[in-house]
Order: C-alpha cells, then structure tokens, then sequence
C-alpha cells in the first residue's frame, strides 16, 4: 500500500482528531478520548510539532497519526527528560497493513535525530517490542499508576542512555486531565 508520512500541520488537526476518535472505537482497552488527549497535547510544552507525524494515502487523506511528546523520568531531586508515544493511531479500514508500523519507525528516527535519547510506551506487549521496546521494569523505570509491567515499555534510541536512569515516569498535565 502505497503510504507518505509528514510532519501534521495545523491544519490537519481536526482532521487528525478525527482519525484518532475512529482508531480507538472498537478497542477494547481504550476510554475513547485519546483525540482529546492529542488536543490537549498540543496545547502544552510537551508538545514537539517535529514529533507528530501522519499518513496520508494515494489521495492525500490522513490515514493515521503518531505522536511523541515530553516526559521526565524523575527520581527524587534527579529528572532525566524522554518521550511518550501515545498514541498512535491508524483508520479502521487501514488496519493491519503496516501503516502504524511505518509511523513507529519514522517518529523514532525522527525523535533521535532530533537529539532525544528514549521513548517510553503503554502498549501491546506483543507489538512494540518488534521495534525495540523492552518493559522499562528492567532500568527501573515504572509508571505512574498500577499497569502489568509487560505493557509499560522503554526503548532507548541511544546506547546505553537509560543505563543509570531510574524513577517514575511523570506525563505532561494533558495526560492527567
């Protein structure tokens, strides 16, 4: 399937949220809010427009979404900055065909050219470590509310870089509205 991947522009925001709400409809684990979620990302610090990627098909629709956004790994006074991926977001009809796959890689490529040196996840255990990701219990690195720790995922986008990282993750104010 022929697919393009761009850097969202203002003026797909609605159209992206909207691409986001149809993902998660029939998701089981989902409280179908996740576009409101993107909304309020945007509106914050975390928010790194150069991380936030779409797919568009032949006809230049969007077909999916994909966003990083800034977190810190904060153990008492020591904070290390890193990304979250959430959420990343394919039209039903699109599914399966390795669209979100495509945003996966590009976002984290992007995210290290960019100088970011970690991405942290709340997902599938049986999809994202295909991509590298492996549970972040194994840096010590834990979530900020009750999750099983197959499904709260690290990866590091530089060698090593979460070698001496520890702590709780802490998510921008959008994802506590």
């Amino acid at each position: 399937m022929e697919i393009s991947i761009r850097q969202e522009r203002p003026e797909d925001y609605s159209k992206t949220e909207e691409v986001v709400k149809s993902a998660f409809l029939d998701e089981e684990y989902s409280d179908k809010k996740e576009h409101e979620l993107v909304h309020r990302i945007r509106k914050t610090e975390a928010f790194i427009p150069e991380l936030s990627l779409v797919a568009l098909n032949q006809n230049e629709s969007i077909v999916g979404h994909i966003l990083l956004s800034k977190i810190k790994i904060v153990d008492g006074e020591k904070a290390v900055e890193s990304l979250a991926l959430a959420p990343v977001s394919v039209l039903p009809e699109y599914q399966k065909k390795g669209i979100g796959s495509q945003l996966i890689k590009e976002v984290l490529k992007k995210a290290e050219e960019a100088g970011f040196h970690s991405v942290i996840v709340l997902g599938h255990s049986e999809y994202y470590p295909k991509f590298g990701f492996k549970q972040a219990k194994l840096w010590d690195i834990k979530a900020p509310f009750d999750v099983p720790d197959e499904v709260f995922m690290a990866i590091e986008l530089t060698e090593k870089c979460l070698e001496s990282v520890r702590g709780i993750v802490q998510y921008s104010e959008a994802f506590s509205e």
